[in-house]
């Protein structure tokens, strides 16, 4: 296992609601994917059915949270600060995608955007703004 994929099995390990949504990742390079099997219990309207938009921002503040661990080296995991969604469609009863790119990594913050889609990358379901808090060491590791 390398080191890149050595840090992102610790960053999911490190976050218990991963676990419970059944969240995966996927690191290609330097691209890391979360990907969010579909099960029945991610329903938050069963009339449509929809997932809920909890289990949808979820995935995209730990694509984030964990593009900002493995980036940044640190033992110490990032802090949100604060996060704002926008949600662009229903996301339908099928697995959820997400990716985060970090735009820019301060001495204590972090400014990351993060996307979710299901079938198709260029009609994302949300989308993710957020700032994190960053220990001292993550900042100068990674700046």
């Amino acid at each position: 296992m390398s080191d890149a994929h050595a840090r992102l099995a610790a960053a999911l390990a490190r976050i218990p609601y991963a676990d419970f949504l059944g969240v995966r990742a996927e690191l290609k390079g330097d691209e890391l994917t979360l990907v969010l099997p579909f099960s029945d219990h991610l329903i938050g309207n069963p009339l449509l059915p929809a997932l809920h938009g909890g289990v949808v921002g979820a995935l995209m503040e730990l694509t984030a949270l964990t593009q900002l661990a493995i980036t940044s080296r640190s033992e110490t995991f990032p802090k949100t600060i604060d996060v704002g969604f926008d949600y662009l469609r229903s996301g339908r009863p099928v697995d959820t995608y997400a990716r985060a790119r970090i735009i820019k990594i301060g001495r204590s913050i972090a400014n990351v955007q993060a996307e979710a889609w299901q079938a198709q990358r260029n009609k994302p379901i949300a989308a993710m703004h957020g700032h994190f808090l960053l220990a001292e060491e993550s900042a100068a590791q990674a700046g």
